[in-house]
């Protein structure tokens, strides 16, 4: 498979595994505190710092559309580093208890198997090779 298409792949999943963390988040907090319109969520996840974990998809995920998006195109170089970012994104094998990103993250793969299913999606993906 082509670099380019793996990581636009990659980003689809991604971003899929992203909606699947954020909606859980989202029932969560509903079941602690009721119900929370989207603009309120929306919020939440930009201006919470329990939920700043989550911008680390998103803002990834961002950065590869941007990337794709240039009117000058984009070299294979560029496409290396988004699919070495990703892949040090989903590494939750070992987690250092002082990385707060790593221990929601893995947390959250834990209590929810379709993000661990994804997860495992995407790390098959990131391993195939040409």
């Amino acid at each position: 498979m082509h670099n380019a298409q793996m990581l636009k792949n990659a980003r689809d999943l991604t971003l899929k595994l992203h909606k699947v963390l954020i909606d859980h988040e989202k029932m969560f907090r509903e079941s602690m505190q009721g119900p929370i319109s989207p603009n309120q969520f929306l919020t939440m996840l930009l201006e919470d710092q329990e939920l700043s974990w989550l911008r680390r998809f998103s803002t990834l995920i961002v950065d590869i559309d941007e990337m794709f998006a240039q009117r000058d195109g984009y070299t294979d170089e560029a496409i290396d580093v988004h699919l070495d970012a990703m892949r040090k994104l989903i590494a939750v094998d070992e987690v250092d208890p002082e990385d707060d990103f790593a221990v929601k993250f893995r947390s959250s793969l834990q209590q929810i198997p379709d993000a661990a299913a994804i997860l495992g999606e995407l790390k098959t993906l990131l391993s195939a090779t040409d």
